[in-house]
């Protein structure tokens, strides 16, 4: 790398004709220049530049040696690109949780896609987090703490457990203002998976829990939101499964001030892998996609 350096030092300084401006060019000073071209020099065992203090001039032995630099250089750089193109191939494996998977990665992997004909997404939308090393995953994204220290993390924002009614209902029944009060309105439960019918909330320093009697209980988050916009009673979601119906006025947020903590959404991949060039660029244009979304920005 020593040695194409000193040929980047030779283009550049034929190329603005002078050792300043070719250290400008390349961010590195006079000095630095001149070192790189007497150990040219010294390894071609000719003059190739004659320097005084106001101009340079190239020795006949430079001007060939500086264009064959060129011809090295450009064929160095298409060698990389070819490579990276190369690497820029096959599968990659993604899972995120169902309803943002829908709503927010599916849209961000079709643009992926658009942007790199040469490879093809694998996505899995599945509320269990999966094994990443035993189903061959490369990137997951996930919503919470994380119980696996040794996925390689990457923070792309957070969300947050609310509670939401329509207005028709709020109405009827009245606003509650503690989450004490509660226990006088229907419930509309959701979970994809056997838990405590119970929700938890921030009250001060501690936290509080409300077992509930539900009127409803569902295993489908969007199903529940269906019927508290119809009016059937209060619901739990997370903020960016209502964001749209808040920003619409379908439905109401209620207690924020008792709202638990955020949860972070990140993107994670397996530690202590290689992460490929391709799996790189699925990363860096997730985290572009989902950090721009008003959904999973702080409250």
């Amino acid at each position: 790398m020593d040695r194409l350096d000193e040929l980047t030092v030779l283009v550049a300084v034929l190329e603005t004709g002078s050792l300043a401006a070719a250290g400008r060019r390349l961010r590195r000073s006079p000095p630095a220049v001149t070192r790189a071209l007497m150990a040219l020099e010294d390894r071609v065992g000719a003059r190739l530049v004659e320097r005084t203090t106001r101009r340079v001039t190239f020795t006949e032995a430079g001007r060939t040696l500086a264009g064959q630099a060129r011809a090295v250089l450009a064929g160095y750089a298409e060698a990389v690109r070819a490579d990276r193109d190369a690497m820029l191939r096959g599968t990659v494996r993604v899972t995120a949780p169902q309803v943002f998977g829908r709503r927010h990665v599916t849209p961000l992997v079709t643009t992926f896609l658009d942007a790199h004909p040469a490879l093809t997404v694998e996505l899995v939308l599945s509320d269990r987090n999966l094994d990443m090393v035993e189903d061959g995953l490369d990137v997951a994204v996930r919503i919470g703490p994380l119980p696996d220290s040794s996925l390689v993390v990457r923070r792309v924002g957070e969300v947050r457990r609310v509670l939401v009614a329509s207005p028709a209902y709020l109405a009827t029944r009245g606003t509650p203002r503690t989450p004490h009060e509660l226990a006088r309105h229907d419930a509309i439960f959701s979970s994809g998976r056997p838990v405590p019918v119970e929700w938890r909330f921030r009250d001060g320093a501690r936290g509080r829990i409300v077992r509930l009697a539900p009127r409803l209980l569902v295993n489908d988050v969007e199903a529940a939101l269906v019927a508290a916009r119809m009016g059937q009673g209060i619901a739990m979601a997370l903020s960016y499964q209502v964001a749209d119906d808040l920003g619409a006025g379908a439905l109401v947020r209620l207690l924020p001030a008792f709202e638990p903590p955020p949860l972070p959404v990140q993107l994670l991949v397996p530690g202590g892998r290689y992460v490929t060039p391709r799996v790189r660029v699925f990363l860096d244009h997730a985290a572009q996609h989902l950090g721009a979304l008003a959904a999973i920005r702080p409250a």
